[in-house]
């Protein structure tokens, strides 16, 4: 969903950098396929069952074309990057949140109904404080966020 007033073919990302796609980058939501599941795996990643979350999220993630397989991919790197730390793998943790916002940053700031810029910078201030050797607060981890009427 694109603020009011701004164009479907440009907008802002989170980072500032304005964002050109076609207009089927950004799925309707109400239009989304797999919304059900991935509903779920929002569920599921903010009651701290990464590892469920990856898989609700990996089940729809091999149907689903581009760009929305790429999206997928980036959630499903968030998901088991806390899933490695809650384990204890803080280093599998970074490099998955790196990976992950390699993935997303490409997506507008709100995607598919998802407020995708939070979670950016949420991930973004975790992969920071791993890459300093500095524990990022676990009690803290990041929500998935709905954004708008969804």
């Amino acid at each position: 969903m694109l603020p009011r007033g701004v164009p479907r073919a440009q907008h802002q990302t989170g980072s500032g950098a304005t964002l050109r796609h076609a207009p089927q980058d950004e799925p309707p939501a109400s239009a989304t396929p797999h919304r059900a599941a991935l509903r779920r795996g929002i569920e599921q990643f903010n009651t701290g069952r990464f590892f469920d979350a990856h898989e609700t999220w990996e089940e729809i993630w091999l149907r689903s074309p581009e760009p929305e397989k790429t999206f997928l991919q980036g959630i499903i790197q968030v998901a088991a990057a806390f899933h490695h730390y809650s384990r204890g793998n803080p280093r599998g943790a970074r490099s998955l949140l790196e990976a992950a916002l390699r993935r997303l940053a490409r997506f507008p700031v709100v995607y598919d109904g998802i407020a995708l810029g939070a979670l950016r910078a949420a991930a973004e201030r975790w992969a920071a404080a791993l890459a300093e050797g500095r524990n990022p607060e676990p009690e803290r981890v990041p929500r998935i966020e709905l954004a708008g009427n969804d």
